[in-house]
Parts: C-alpha cells; sequence; structure tokens
C-alpha cells in the first residue's frame, strides 16, 4: 500500500511581540494564547473540504484509439456483440445472459405501497419482484415534498427502469422518463438543457448554439458525446424520431397496469447507439439479417458510418477468429496475469469489488522502485479493462503495490484516469486514502459479466467455501459441559 504522507508542521511568526498574549473562552474552557504564532495545520483541516474537488473534475476527454472494432454475431435469434481495442475484449454483450436487461423500458404501473421512513415506495411493473422508486426520481413542485402527498397508494404511474434488478433488491425505477436517440436525449415534462463534458469547449458552444434553435417547448434535451461534428440537420432528425416516440408512449398509456408501453430495442441497435462512432476502424457482422437491420438504422441515422460496415464471409466463425469466447473465459476467472508476470486478484461481495495488485512472477531488473511502479502501470490499465469487460459497478477498492514516491503515485493515478477515460460509463476516482489504497466507484446499472454466466453454489451458497458438519460427540469437547446444567445468576 502507499505510504502515507504527512504533512510537515508550518508556523507563522509575526513582527509583533511574542510575550502579548490573551485570553479567551474556546469551547467552554479559559485559554491563554500567545499572539504571533499560529499552527498551519489547524488551517490545512478548515480548508480540507474546500479543495475536495474530485466531484466537480471534468471527464477526461475519450483517447482516440486505432484499432477499435465492433463485431456483431447471430444464431438462433440471440445477438452476441464484443468491442475490441486492438486484439483485446474490452467490452461484451448479449442477450444469452440469464435476466434481460430492462433499462430504458417505460411501463405502466401500479403503487403497491408506500413507505415514508425511507422516502421510496413500491410499483408492480409486471416483473417478478416490484420496482423501487424515491421521491428524488419523481416530478415535484418542491425538494421537500413527501412522497406520501405525491403518489397513492393503487395508483397508476408511467416509470422507467434505471437500474435492473440485483440480487435481493427490485430494479430502480423513475418517474421521470426520458428517450435517448443517437446524438440526443429527450426528456418530456422538463427544461434541462445539458451537453457532455466530454467535449471541447468550442464544440460545446457550438452545439448550445444549435439546441437553443431546436429545442422543444416542454421537453428537456440532453446532448451526447456522440453529437460530436452532428450537423444541425442531424441534431433536428435525432429530435423529430424521438418525439414521434414519445407520442407513441403516450397512445398506449391507456392500457391497464401492469404492462409495457415502450421496449428499448434490440441488442444490436442499442450498443450500436451507445458507442459506435468514427473513432472505429470496422463493424463486422456475420448475419445478412441484422446486417440489413443495422444498415438500415445506420442509414437513417449516422450514413457517415456506413463505411465501417462489412459483411462477415468466412468459414471459421467470427468470435472464434477474433478469440473472443477465450478472453470471455479468463474474464470470469478470480486472477488476471499482466504482461509483466504479475497479476490482479479480484473478489467481489455484496457492498464492493476488492482488487488486489501482486508481483507475481516479475521480478525485474534494476530496483524494486523501479519494479513495483512498473507492474502497478501495467495493473492501472488491467484494472481499466477488466472493469469495463467485467461490467464491474459500484464501490471499487483497489490496493496497488506500496511505492516511496509521491510523483510516482500521482504519475500512477494520472495513467490510471487516462485508462478509464476510454469507459462510457461515470467513474470517479478519489485520492489515495490513509491506508494506501484507491478507492473509486463506477455507476451501476445491470448485473455484470461474472453474474450473468454463473449461479450459486449450492454446496457453499456463493461462500466458496464448504463447513465441516459440527459433532457433538467430538472428543475435544468436555463431555460433562455438554450434560451440565445451566448456571443462573
Amino acid at each position: 500500500m502507499f505510504n502515507f504522507l504527512r504533512r510537515s508542521k508550518v508556523v507563522r511568526k509575526s513582527t509583533e511581540d511574542l510575550d502579548t498574549t490573551k485570553t479567551k473562552w474556546t469551547r467552554g474552557k479559559k485559554v491563554t494564547v500567545k499572539r504571533g504564532v499560529s499552527r498551519g495545520t489547524s488551517h490545512y483541516k478548515r480548508n480540507t473540504r474546500k479543495n475536495q474537488k474530485w466531484f466537480k473534475e471534468t471527464p477526461l476527454p475519450s483517447p482516440t484509439i486505432d484499432k477499435k472494432q465492433m463485431l456483431v454475431s447471430s444464431d438462433n435469434g440471440i445477438s452476441k456483440i464484443a468491442v475490441l481495442e486492438g486484439p483485446s475484449l474490452v467490452e461484451y454483450y448479449t442477450a444469452q445472459s440469464k435476466s434481460q436487461s430492462l433499462v430504458g423500458n417505460i411501463y405502466l404501473g401500479q403503487v403497491k405501497n408506500i413507505l415514508p421512513g425511507m422516502e421510496a415506495a413500491f410499483v408492480n411493473f409486471g416483473e417478478r419482484k416490484n420496482g423501487v422508486l424515491y421521491v428524488t426520481d419523481i416530478h415535484r413542485k418542491s425538494n421537500n415534498s413527501k412522497i406520501e402527498n405525491i403518489i397513492n397508494e393503487g395508483q397508476e404511474i408511467m416509470v422507467q427502469v434505471t437500474k435492473d434488478a440485483m440480487g435481493e433488491k427490485g430494479a430502480r425505477l423513475s418517474a421521470q422518463v426520458s428517450f435517448p436517440g443517437r446524438f440526443l436525449v429527450l426528456i418530456p415534462n422538463s427544461n434541462t438543457k445539458g451537453i457532455s463534458r466530454r467535449l471541447e469547449d468550442n464544440e460545446r458552444d457550438r452545439l448550445n448554439k444549435i439546441i437553443q434553435k431546436i429545442k422543444p417547448n416542454g421537453f428537456g434535451v440532453i446532448v451526447r458525446t456522440a453529437a460530436k461534428d452532428a450537423s444541425e440537420e442531424a441534431l433536428k432528425d435525432d429530435i423529430d424520431r424521438l418525439l414521434r416516440g414519445w407520442e407513441d408512449v403516450k397512445l398506449k398509456s391507456s392500457v391497464d397496469a401492469p404492462s409495457i408501453i415502450h421496449e428499448e430495442p434490440d441488442l444490436s441497435i442499442k450498443v450500436i447507439r451507445e458507442h459506435l462512432n468514427s473513432n472505429y476502424k470496422k463493424l463486422l457482422i456475420d448475419n445478412e439479417k441484422s446486417f440489413n437491420v443495422i444498415s438500415d438504422y445506420l442509414k437513417d441515422t449516422s450514413p457517415e458510418l456506413m463505411k465501417l460496415l462489412e459483411m462477415y464471409r468466412n468459414e471459421m466463425p467470427l468470435f472464434d477468429r477474433y478469440h473472443i469466447d477465450d478472453q470471455i473465459k479468463k474474464a470470469l476467472d478470480r486472477k488476471v496475469w499482466l504482461p509483466s508476470g504479475g497479476h490482479l486478484v479480484i473478489d467481489r461481495t455484496e457492498a464492493l469489488t476488492v482488487i488486489d495488485v501482486n508481483t507475481g512472477k516479475f521480478v525485474g531488473k534494476n530496483s524494486l522502485d523501479e519494479t513495483v511502479y512498473k507492474n502497478n502501470l501495467e495493473a492501472a490499465q488491467e484494472i481499466a479493462r477488466q472493469l469495463r469487460l467485467r461490467d464491474i459497478g459500484g464501490i471499487i477498492v483497489i490496493d496497488f503495490i506500496d511505492m516511496e514516491s509521491y510523483k510516482k503515485q500521482q504519475n500512477l493515478l494520472k495513467k490510471f484516469k487516462e485508462e478509464l477515460a476510454k469507459d462510457k460509463t461515470r467513474t470517479q476516482v478519489f485520492d489515495v486514502s490513509r491506508l494506501g489504497l484507491v478507492e473509486m466507484t463506477r455507476k451501476n446499472v445491470s448485473a455484470g459479466l461474472v453474474e450473468s454466466f454463473s449461479e450459486e453454489c449450492e454446496a457453499c451458497s456463493g461462500r466458496g467455501i464448504i463447513l465441516d458438519h459440527l459433532d457433538h460427540s467430538n472428543n475435544t469437547i468436555n463431555h460433562d459441559l455438554l450434560e451440565s446444567e445451566p448456571v443462573l445468576e
């Protein structure tokens, strides 16, 4: 772990007489203070919170990767999509997982019960588990409005899934529905206007002027990163498509609850909408029907990306050609090897994910300091890839190997953030903790790769251990203690 850098005490001396003292009351006690001397540590503590800017940081722009490809494979109606950076698999999506993602779907639900103490309500929207709707996700006139004063039990309400059900928790719902498009997100009954912070200032100014002209009344608009260099006409077409989608939802909202009234498109279209851009080198598809569907979508939304589209015609299966299945199997392992011989150990718990960095077989050449630094840099790059590939969300704690140099610590954090900039999912990285740990969060939307393709072991209930059966006849237990009467005091 990192060594915590202690701040040295700073003493400021004034030109006044150091013997000058005064008496004052502090926390109910009478103390004598010598004028002219102050401790810098108190000033540091007083300003610590003001200097914490991690939550205001502008995301780093996503770096351009020359050999970025997307592979789409379809078989028996099941789509599988892989995103490659060079030969390495960085993201994987499939409709074959045990539970299909419901994120983005809109339902007409019915409020089952309200929990004032939790500022939330349970809503039946047609799934096995009721969804959770928090007061902050409901349109309200005042931020102090109570949930019991906004909705009633038995009331029908339109909701959208924002997070899939995980474990014992039901899906997270929102009554503030939104429609994601190729370049924009349209929010009905809202005045929101936002532009992706990943875009440069000049591009943000250009898009802001366009949105002011084409933004429909009564709707909020958020401009996505994919809108970079998009023309006013393309943005207007995107808004028109989303407005038609909202009209369809309103027409279907007259059905009885619980019912689905808007379903997200096919997985391949959804992933292409969210990810495909001019940074990609190629989009390979091995199924003619899928090729036609995707081709029609790109012609309608992004004709400039049609040049990336390519039909895969080869006897060897597409995913075998790029070793996708082998890389997925490795992504399900607990231990991940690094190029120089070090390794990561990734452990999941209910509340967080812990990643331990080890040198393993890597012994270096010149010095321990250089060996550790190189191993940590390799680990930072691989951890960022594993977070995307395994779709790990929530709280993540990383235990890098101890480094004495503060400069190298900061270089490591910078490298880590640069690698995370490739991730479209929102992340926040904190400074090194007192225990030398790097703490971060990654938005948790759906179950990860391991959870989607695994089941809990019946023998150990997912703990990874099997307890020995307790034998009360064990000789190590005093037979007299088992037969003795309880002692009452």
